[in-house]
């Protein structure tokens, strides 16, 4: 690929970098797009390996970008599922207590959902051990109607074969960049230089490294967070109809355990969210960087010892979960008749490419965006990434002037 131009260049050929791709296509019918991934498949990271929930958006702050664009995200699929005949499953999603202090909860999280536009509804035990007969809750519970599952990999695969259909657009896989001359404006790849006019990084584990060259995200580095599911024995006799979560804890980064449905029909129970030892660390040694390894157990070090955002209870019961028993214990807190033998082992495996704010030791638990003159880049695109991502590339597109 000697000597390509391009427009617009879009680093990432995940669920946010097509999105976006698409968008522009959209804005700027007359551009040569030009969209490079290094791997030599789609979906092959964050985009096809998450649980392929979509969202309705529950949970995140008002005002964040994660709940400016998450219904919206949701609905905006189900259309786009719908266009591409595409299975799409409307489970729900049942947020259950286990104890009288997460209860006192549940309106928090109603009056949340209905600031974010989300349709939820409160039900009483007997309500929901209706729509859940294995549930045991301590209180009312939260009834997401809207959350729904895909098929992830579809979804992206139909993305870029979308995009690679219009006019001025080219998917090019396999080609890593490996280095970018901000100044003459040149992304140097394996397969020759590509001269753009404006750059977009949606790189996802690897933003904080396009980014650099430009001078944004220098505050920021990737703790990647590894997850790990069991599936549910289908001969178990233990009934899920749809998505059982926990209340979240205000005290923890993430949500912790929880089961969740796939458009198959299959039931997983994870993720674990163990940080991870390097970018594409899925499982015991593989994915991992020499240039990656320290610096990584450095920031896990330091994160530990600062113990902002409950990282440190967090460590601990990550690492309690590894061992069969204790993760069943945790799970059983939702579906108490739950025992080791009804979870078969499972190669589900994800990586969250979590932003680390280095001056703060905090974690960004929102999108991060950072803009210059010639380049845009999406530091933080996160679960719900994957949900908000049509939207949330409409809006970024529509401030991208050439």
């Amino acid at each position: 690929m000697a000597g390509k131009t391009a427009d617009i260049l879009v680093v990432g050929a995940g669920a946010v970098g097509l999105a976006l791709a698409r968008a522009l296509r959209r804005r700027h019918p007359g551009a040569s797009i030009l969209v490079a991934d290094k791997e030599p498949r789609l979906a092959a990271h964050a985009s096809g390996r998450n649980s392929g929930v979509a969202h309705a958006g529950i949970y995140y702050p008002p005002g964040s970008l994660k709940a400016q664009f998450c219904a919206a995200g949701c609905r905006a699929l189900k259309d786009f599922c719908a266009e591409h005949a595409l299975p799409w499953r409307r489970f729900g999603k049942l947020i259950v207590p286990v104890s009288a202090e997460e209860a006192a909860r549940v309106p928090g999280l109603y009056e949340n959902a209905r600031k974010n536009g989300a349709p939820a509804e409160i039900l009483d035990a007997a309500a929901a051990r209706r729509l859940e007969s294995e549930i045991t809750p301590a209180g009312v519970s939260l009834l997401s109607p809207e959350t729904a599952c895909v098929d992830p990999k579809a979804v992206v695969e139909a993305l870029g074969r979308e995009f690679a259909a219009g006019a001025r657009s080219e998917l090019a896989l396999g080609c890593p960049v490996l280095a970018i001359d901000p100044e003459r404006r040149v992304a140097h790849t394996p397969q020759g230089p590509i001269q753009f006019g404006f750059l977009v990084n949606a790189a996802g584990a690897f933003a904080d490294r396009i980014a650099r060259p430009f001078g944004c995200g220098l505050s920021y580095r990737i703790l990647p967070f590894r997850g790990a599911y069991w599936q549910l024995d289908p001969a178990a006799g233990i009934v899920i109809n749809g998505n059982i979560y926990p209340v979240p804890n205000p005290e923890l980064p993430f949500l912790g355990v929880h089961f969740t449905r796939s458009v198959a029909g299959k039931v997983y129970v994870g993720p674990t969210a163990m940080p991870a030892l390097g970018r594409e660390n899925y499982e015991g040694l593989t994915g991992l960087a020499a240039s990656d390894l320290v610096p990584l157990l450095g920031r896990i070090a330091r994160q530990y010892a600062a113990d902002t955002q409950g990282f440190r209870k967090h460590a601990h019961q990550e690492g309690r979960y590894l061992v069969k028993r204790l993760f069943v214990k945790a799970a059983r807190r939702l579906v108490p008749k739950l025992e080791a033998r009804h979870l078969l082992p499972s190669r589900k495996r994800g990586i969250r490419p979590q932003l680390y704010d280095v001056r703060t030791h905090r974690l960004e638990m929102d999108f991060v965006v950072e803009r210059t003159a010639c380049s845009l880049h999406v530091l933080n695109a996160i679960s719900p990434g994957f949900t908000c991502a049509l939207p949330f590339g409409e809006h970024l597109a529509a401030e991208i002037s050439l």
